[in-house]
């Protein structure tokens, strides 16, 4: 019960960068999700933003991993302007071997930077920004080229970012990322949907 006090005082706080960055991002993860390219637009300012916010946050990577989202951004839409992509739809399956090798690697980086953030920097929270960082890396790499298996890394990786946004004071980040769950799973089934019909 004190959680959900904070929190709805938290939003009541919340100022308009915030706000615009939350608004740009759920556009993002929706035309995403309806495969849309003009879903990269929306990603671009909504990263540029969330850069600030989380570099005066003390949450450096987070606030790294934009910058890298701002320069996939212009990767996706290039990828996703291929008209031969939009003939097929484009999306792709992974075997599960290669999630696993994927998902084993990733977690040995994230050891890796949350261990190097934590003795070297003020970082708060270093491993669990370090997961979210490090495997975001991985599932917006598998976005761009619209392998079907992102969106369950996604679910995964936006759980952990709502209960570690929580924590830093951006509770409509967190609420946020609590909505890219639930359109992350109905990402999944529409584009195994379309998958199943090609």
């Amino acid at each position: 019960m004190e959680q959900l006090e904070h929190l709805l005082a938290g939003l009541g706080a919340t100022d308009l960068l915030e706000q615009l960055a939350v608004l740009c991002a759920l556009l993002y993860i929706i035309l995403i999700s309806l495969k849309s390219q003009w879903a990269w637009l929306f990603a671009t300012i909504s990263s540029a933003i969330y850069f600030f916010l989380f570099y005066f946050g003390k949450l450096y990577m987070d606030a790294g991993l934009q910058v890298f989202y701002v320069a996939m951004a212009i990767y996706g839409w290039y990828e996703w302007s291929d008209p031969d992509e939009e003939a097929d739809d484009g999306i792709a399956r992974w075997s599960g071997v290669r999630h696993l090798y994927v998902i084993g690697s990733t977690f040995v980086m994230v050891f890796i930077a949350g261990f190097i953030f934590d003795e070297y920097t003020d970082q708060v929270n270093p491993y669990p920004d370090a997961f979210i960082t490090v495997f975001s890396l991985v599932a917006t790499y598998m976005v761009t080229k619209k392998v079907l298996e992102n969106w369950l890394y996604w679910i995964v990786i936006d759980l952990v970012a709502s209960l570690l946004y929580i924590n830093r004071g951006l509770e409509l980040t967190a609420i946020l990322y609590l909505l890219y769950s639930v359109i992350a799973i109905f990402g999944y089934f529409n584009w195994k949907k379309t998958l199943s019909h090609l």
